[in-house]
């Protein structure tokens, strides 16, 4: 079965600047332009219109729509946070872990320093996802 435009754009990842902008929006919930050029970082140093052609280019994908407000647009995430977040691990699964959740943890475990709080926090939601089952 062929792809939609629509679903075909949306299992696509962002790339690293379209992900910082709707981080940005994902945080306001809606903003402007200007307002989302306020948010970046002072060292970021975007143009208006790479910013503007970047959300436009998010709302072709439909992850964003737009509303008019006086000669400028509002632009509101259509995709969640949450559900970015799952798709991408999803991807990082299957792409870099040959599909296997248990690789991703055991590196999680091995690369990023966890204290005492994380581990235990760990465990309640393994204990819970089992369950869950």
């Amino acid at each position: 079965m062929k792809k939609t435009k629509d679903s075909a754009s949306q299992s696509k990842m962002l790339t690293e600047t379209e992900l910082e902008l709707m981080t940005i929006l994902w945080a306001l919930e809606e903003a402007s332009v200007a307002e989302v050029i306020e948010q970046l970082p002072k060292e970021r140093d975007l143009a208006y219109t790479s910013v503007s052609t970047i959300l436009r280019i998010l709302e072709q994908k439909a992850v964003l729509k737009t509303r008019k407000e006086g000669r400028g647009h509002i632009y509101i995430p259509l995709l969640k946070k949450s559900e970015y977040e799952a798709k991408t691990l999803k991807h990082v699964v299957e792409r870099v872990f040959d599909g296997t959740p248990v690789a991703l943890v055991r590196q999680l475990l091995d690369t990023v320093k966890l204290n005492d709080q994380d581990l235990k926090e760990l465990r309640k939601l393994i204990d819970q996802a089992g369950v869950r089952k």
